[in-house]
């Protein structure tokens, strides 16, 4: 996060709105790749001095963010990186379930030999990270499995639905983070290259049952289940 700061903090002689665009961007990849947990406090005066901008800036690049679900303002006490509940979780990867398969249905239609290389490249580069060690190959490694369900909505070639996928992505690292349950990783490598596969073999149905297994496989694996809240005697069994 620290070098997309100083990328910010360069273009001085970009407008107020690229420069809202760049901090909002820098926030939202920190979101996405787990560097910024779920509740922890952005403060206007914090995100300005990081990016040598303005309050006035810092706080227009957390209401965009705000506006996409990804930061929660609270009066009296600021922003913070959202923190959604289990029934909002369960609503976005519905929402996936939804957008995805119609997502890889228009991408396929239009692909070409060149596209099918680049999301093979995808693959390769998410495996190879998936066999480094260390916390900066791991958040490496959650922004390439985020990238190829990105990648297949920008084939779609309807901006539309990218922008869809980039507030999803988002969302669902945060779900990811609050609720996964295992170490591995977020989106299955093996599954991603199954539906390369189908994508090639022109077997759309396919491709789009195995989406839905991919997204289902990536939900079985989250505790959704409230918590129910205990006094302070319970929780120390006075």
């Amino acid at each position: 996060m620290k070098s997309a700061a100083k990328a910010v903090e360069t273009t001085t002689d970009d407008t107020a709105e690229t420069g809202s665009q760049q901090i909002r961007d820098a926030i939202r990849d920190a979101i996405v790749e787990r560097r910024l947990s779920p509740g922890t406090k952005l403060s206007e005066s914090d995100v300005g001095n990081l990016f040598n901008v303005s309050r006035t800036l810092a706080r227009s690049a957390l209401q965009a963010l705000a506006y996409e679900g990804l930061v929660s303002v609270e009066k009296n006490r600021g922003a913070f990186v959202a923190y959604p509940s289990p029934d909002e979780a369960r609503q976005i990867f519905a929402a996936r379930r939804l957008i995805e398969p119609g997502i890889l249905r228009e991408a396929a239609a239009r692909i070409t030999p060149s596209e099918i290389q680049h999301l093979r490249q995808l693959l390769i580069e998410e495996g190879r990270l998936m066999g480094e060690r260390g916390q900066t190959a791991r958040r490496a490694e959650i922004k390439a499995s985020g990238d190829f369900h990105l990648t297949l909505a920008t084939m779609s070639g309807n901006t539309i639905m990218q922008r869809f996928m980039d507030e999803l992505v988002a969302r669902s690292s945060l779900v990811i983070a609050l609720y996964g349950q295992s170490t591995v990783s977020s989106c299955g490598h093996s599954e991603h290259g199954d539906i390369v596969d189908a994508i090639e073999r022109r077997d759309l149905e396919r491709a789009c049952q195995l989406m839905l297994h991919h997204i289902a496989h990536i939900e079985a694996d989250l505790d959704l289940r409230e918590q129910k809240s205990v006094g302070l005697k319970e929780a120390f069994n006075l």
